[in-house]
C-alpha cells in the first residue's frame, strides 16, 4: 500500500502517524509539503538561546487529544500547564480585568462586564432578557450582529472581539455564531427566548481544571516524535500540482501512483486540488478565507516589571499596532524560570495584511513600544524573533458549518481519499489532532 498524506503539518503528521500504527510497517507513507519545513502554523524557534514558540503556544488543555497524544509518544513529562494568572484587556487607554462567566466574551450578566463598558451598556444588558429574541433555528450569523444588537456595541468591540482575535486572527464581523459557539447556537436553536439565557444554558460549568496546556520544550518536540514514528517519506518544498482519480486510487503529481490520499492542506490548497476530482467540495472549500498574522517575540531583562498577568489583550478601535500580548513569563511557570522575561506580541488580523509587509525592525520596534503604553514601564529588548504567519488562519464566517458538511459529504462519496485540516472543524491543535485521526481511521478501513 502507497499512501499519500498531502501536508505536513499536524494534522498531516497525526494522519501519517495514525496509518503507521493501523497499516504496520509494510505501508509506505508519503508526506508532501509545499513548504520547506514540518509543522505548519507550529513552530519552534530559538530566543535567547532557549526553545520558543513562535505559532500556537498553547492548546485547550480540557480536550483530550493533546495530552492524550502526549501520553502515548512517551512526551507525558513534558506537558505545562499555565500559572493561573488571568489576561487583562487594554480598553479606552487603560487595563481592565478580563471578565469572569462569559463566552467567549459574551457576558452572562451585566455584572461580569462592570467597568468595561459604560452604564448606558450595562442597562441594555440588564434589561436585554425582557427583549422578544427573533431566531430561526439552523439559521448562522456572525457574531458583531447578534451581540451588538442585543447587547451593544461596546461589548463587542472590548470583551468580544479581544478573544475572538486570538482564536481566529479575525473579529467578531468575519466569525459566525454556529461555528466558534457551537454551544450558544444549540441553546438558540432550542427557543432560549433571550441572549442572556442562551449564554447562560451555553455556559461550561465552573471547573478548577486548567483551561489550557503548553509543551515544556515546544511542540518541535510533539512534531519531531510523530514525524520519527509515522516511518514516513517526508518530501519538503514540495508543491502537489495535480490530483486525479485512477480505477484503484490516485495520481498525486508528483510522486505518481497512489493507492489512497489524506488531503491535509490548507482550504484554497485543497480547493485547488479538488476542483476537477470533487468540485462540489472543492467550490465549498473555495468560500473558506485565510487571514494573516505576525508574532514578535521579546527576550527582556530578567528585573522587567511585567504585570502579574497572563497576557494583555487590545479591545477594537485602540490606537496601537499590537493586537495582543501574552506575558510568556507570567503564564508559564517553566518560562519564568529562565534567564530573560519572555513576551509574545501579535500583530495583524483578517483584512489587514500590512504587519507582513513590515521590516523585523519595525515590528521590534512596534512590540516594545506597544508594550510599553500598555505596561507604563521601560521595555528594553536584549533580542527578538519574528515570525510571519501569511494565511495562517482560516475564518470561519457564518454558513461554515453548511461549507464543512458539503465538503465532507463530498468527500465520502469518494474512494480512498479523506480530508484534515484546521479548516474543517476548529483551528486549535486538539481539533487538528482529531481531525487527522479521523482521516487516517477513515482511509485504513478502506484499505483494509
Amino acid at each position: 500500500m502507497r499512501i499519500a498524506v498531502i501536508g505536513g503539518g499536524i494534522s498531516g503528521l497525526v494522519a501519517a502517524y495514525r496509518l503507521r500504527t493501523l497499516l504496520g510497517a509494510g505501508a509506505e507513507i508519503l508526506v508532501i509539503e509545499r513548504g520547506d519545513r514540518l509543522g505548519g502554523i507550529l513552530y519552534t524557534g530559538e530566543l535567547a538561546g532557549e526553545p520558543m514558540d513562535l505559532g500556537a503556544e498553547a492548546f485547550v488543555g480540557r480536550r483530550p487529544e493533546v495530552p492524550g497524544l502526549l501520553r502515548e509518544l512517551g512526551l507525558e513529562p513534558q506537558l505545562v500547564v499555565p500559572s493561573g494568572v488571568r489576561p487583562l484587556i487594554w480598553s479606552g487607554g487603560q487595563a481592565h480585568a478580563l471578565p469572569e462567566r462569559t463566552l467567549m466574551g459574551i457576558p452572562s450578566n451585566a455584572e461580569s462586564v462592570r467597568g468595561l463598558v459604560d452604564e448606558e451598556t450595562l442597562k441594555k444588558i440588564a434589561a436585554e432578557s425582557h427583549r422578544p429574541l427573533e431566531w430561526l433555528p439552523g439559521s448562522d450569523i456572525d457574531v458583531h450582529s447578534l451581540v451588538a444588537e442585543r447587547f451593544g456595541a461596546q461589548v463587542v468591540e472590548r470583551s468580544v472581539d479581544p478573544l475572538l482575535g486570538g482564536v481566529y486572527a479575525g473579529s467578531s464581523r468575519t466569525i459566525g455564531v454556529r461555528a466558534a459557539l457551537p454551544g450558544l447556537a444549540v441553546a438558540l436553536d432550542g427557543g432560549a427566548p433571550s441572549l442572556s439565557h442562551a449564554v447562560a444554558a451555553a455556559m461550561p460549568p465552573p471547573s478548577t481544571a486548567p483551561v489550557f496546556g503548553g509543551i515544556r520544550d515546544g511542540y518541535r518536540v510533539l512534531l519531531e516524535a510523530l514525524s520519527a514514528r509515522s516511518g514516513a517519506k517526508f518530501l519538503t518544498a514540495t508543491a502537489v500540482s495535480r490530483l486525479a482519480r485512477t480505477e484503484h486510487g490516485w495520481i498525486v503529481d508528483p510522486v505518481g501512483a497512489v493507492d489512497a490520499v489524506v488531503l491535509a492542506a490548507p482550504a484554497p490548497v485543497t480547493a485547488h486540488l479538488l476542483t476537477s476530482a470533487v468540485p462540489t467540495a472543492a467550490a465549498a472549500a473555495a468560500e473558506i478565507q485565510l487571514s494573516s498574522s505576525v508574532v514578535v517575540a521579546l527576550a527582556l531583562p530578567k528585573d522587567t516589571a511585567l504585570p502579574e498577568h497572563s497576557g494583555i489583550l487590545v479591545a477594537t478601535g485602540e490606537p496601537l499596532r499590537a493586537k495582543a500580548f501574552t506575558l510568556s513569563s507570567r503564564k508559564w511557570p517553566h518560562l519564568a524560570a529562565r534567564e530573560t522575561a519572555l513576551v509574545r506580541a501579535s500583530f495583524g488580523k483578517f483584512g489587514d495584511d500590512s504587519p507582513l509587509g513590515w521590516s523585523d525592525a519595525d515590528l521590534v520596534a512596534a512590540a516594545a513600544e506597544d508594550l510599553a503604553t500598555v505596561t507604563g514601564i521601560p521595555i528594553t529588548p536584549l533580542s527578538a524573533a519574528v515570525q510571519r504567519w501569511p494565511g495562517g488562519l482560516a475564518q470561519y464566517a457564518p454558513g461554515h458549518t453548511e461549507r464543512v458538511a458539503t465538503i465532507e459529504s463530498a468527500v465520502n462519496d469518494s474512494d480512498r481519499l479523506a480530508v484534515a485540516g484546521a479548516y474543517l472543524h476548529g483551528v486549535g491543535v486538539p481539533a487538528c489532532v482529531a481531525s487527522g485521526t479521523a482521516a487516517a481511521h477513515r482511509i485504513a478501513a478502506m484499505l483494509g
